[in-house]
């Protein structure tokens, strides 16, 4: 499993809960040690530095794929974005019941709650024809045309906060160029002009 990988790599394996709190350092020290500044000193738990010149650029954001309870409260005190778990999407329960754990965290930490993004990872395939259902029986995302993920994804950035979105094949591998072409060219462009329009 993943913690097999891990170990192989020289970390010691950790229980879920002390695996999300070394998260969250790690977390936190990526950002003290980059952006500049005066030399940094940190004790925690897991990781503990003293005097370390922090890099002159900042870090790239850092975006969670969070899960569980413990681990969304973390990702909204320190991510700057997250990723629902298992292909969840905007109108799935667990985006529901998920999304405000990760904005009281972010609050509670001094935070504004949108300051934590919300970016997808959707699967699907797009079609040349539009289809009868764009969801399957459990409502999870599954495709269409060009105009239904138009819709889809615009309502998802308009009515639910979407930052954006990762496309991958409907079985999670990567998806082929011309697919990829298609999404660059066709839907990603009409989703802009759409939300700026929306947004007017």
């Amino acid at each position: 499993g993943l913690w097999d990988r891990i170990a192989d790599m020289g970390v010691p394996r950790l229980t879920p809960g002390a695996a999300v709190d070394a998260f969250e350092e790690a977390i936190t020290l990526v950002k003290l040690l980059s952006g500049g500044g005066p030399p940094v000193t940190y004790r925690g738990r897991h990781y503990q530095v003293e005097g370390i010149e922090p890099a002159p650029v900042a870090a790239p954001e850092v975006w969670a794929g969070s899960v569980g309870p413990k681990s969304l409260a973390a990702a909204g005190r320190v991510a700057d974005g997250w990723i629902p778990g298992h292909a969840a999407d905007w109108l799935s329960e667990r985006y529901r019941t998920s999304r405000p754990i990760v904005d009281e965290a972010a609050a509670a930490a001094g935070r504004a709650p949108g300051a934590v993004r919300t970016v997808f990872n959707l699967p699907g395939r797009i079609t040349d024809r539009p289809l009868p259902a764009t969801r399957d029986h459990e409502g999870r995302w599954i495709g269409g045309s060009v105009e239904q993920w138009v819709e889809e994804l615009t309502g998802a950035v308009v009515e639910h906060g979407a930052s954006g979105f990762t496309l991958f094949a409907p079985d999670h591998g990567t998806p082929d160029l011309a697919t990829l072409g298609r999404w660059a060219r066709e839907i990603a462009p009409a989703v802009r002009e759409a939300v700026a329009k929306e947004s007017a």
